[in-house]
């Protein structure tokens, strides 16, 4: 066991997976000593907007779907916030948690669930950190100058980035979260005090998606589809189920890509590039369902009493 818990940052690149390429060096260096994999995500509504999907994306990685379709029902006549829906701190033993975004609907989402919210621009023009954006970020976590201090702003840090969007009009989508990525692995090397208390996670969704799609990127396979009657001796797959109960909507296409690193703690799998094709041929971490994601965040910060509650 660690000696103390963990402080969590997790880059959420949302609807940036399909332009990942070969320039982008730094996910692909994580890629190489991180655990990595895919979370599954039910099948979105035909009328969804791309605002409602950022939101409803989201929620389900908090595993707060509840709070996402009910929050128009949690206003009164007088327009007051009625108090059921639980917030991060209350559903996590007093998790601090944060999100760094310019997207406004997201952060109006944040903050009904308990998110300590900050608007990206502002955030790197206050911190004059556009050369080093991820030193402040490592700050509030409670890393500084190389050493892991006591006290922290956050437990839990979420940086969102959408796709298409320009970072203080210079870097654009990819190129700001790649050198986050970088600046991040160059601040943490294995052995550093850093390295072995800061639990990274990124997370690329692949945004709105199409029907070429479904058979481009599925995660299923050839033994999957068979159509013989043979399937029905194979156990289900446990990312279609929750608990004894199977998912009644779950989509087999287009999952997040997720990576995870902590040095000493997470498991090294053998694939070498951030890419959904060797994310399936050696990822370790195989298909997860998105909602847990957090679950298993809260764990390794001892803000869970188990993997996965």
């Amino acid at each position: 066991m660690a000696d103390k818990p963990s402080r969590a940052l997790v880059l959420y690149g949302d609807g940036l997976a399909r332009f990942i390429d070969s320039s982008h060096t730094h996910f692909h260096s994580l890629a190489s000593k991180a655990s990595c994999g895919f979370l599954s995500l039910p099948n979105a509504s035909a009328s969804e907007s791309e605002d409602e999907r950022i939101v409803r994306e989201f929620a389900i990685l908090l595993d707060a779907c509840e709070a996402y379709l009910n929050l128009d029902a949690n206003t009164t006549k007088d327009g007051c916030q009625k108090s059921t829906i639980l917030t991060i701190s209350e559903r996590f033993m007093g998790m601090k948690a944060a999100i760094i975004t310019n997207n406004s609907t997201l952060k109006s989402f944040g903050a009904k669930v308990g998110l300590s919210v900050l608007q990206l621009n502002e955030f790197i023009r206050r911190n004059h950190s556009d050369t080093e954006p991820h030193c402040e970020m490592l700050k509030l976590l409670g890393f500084h100058d190389g050493k892991t201090l006591d006290t922290r702003q956050f437990d839990l840090i979420i940086v969102h980035v959408g796709a298409g969007e320009k970072i203080n009009d210079e870097k654009g989508d990819m190129e700001y979260i790649n050198s986050l990525v970088g600046g991040i692995l160059c601040k943490a090397q294995p052995g550093s005090e850093i390295s072995s208390h800061l639990h990274l996670s990124v997370v690329m969704s692949y945004g709105s998606v199409s029907e070429d799609d479904e058979s481009n990127l599925s995660v299923l396979t050839k033994k999957d589809e068979r159509n013989s009657e043979l399937p029905l001796l194979f156990p289900r797959q446990s990312y279609t189920m929750k608990g004894e109960i199977q998912r009644k909507d779950v989509r087999h296409h287009c999952p997040m890509l997720i990576a995870q690193w902590q040095y000493a703690v997470t498991r090294k799998d053998v694939a070498e590039t951030f890419s959904f094709e060797d994310f399936k041929e050696h990822g370790g971490n195989l298909v997860i369902p998105a909602d847990r994601f957090l679950h298993e965040i809260a764990f390794k910060l001892w803000k869970a009493p188990k993997y996965g509650a």
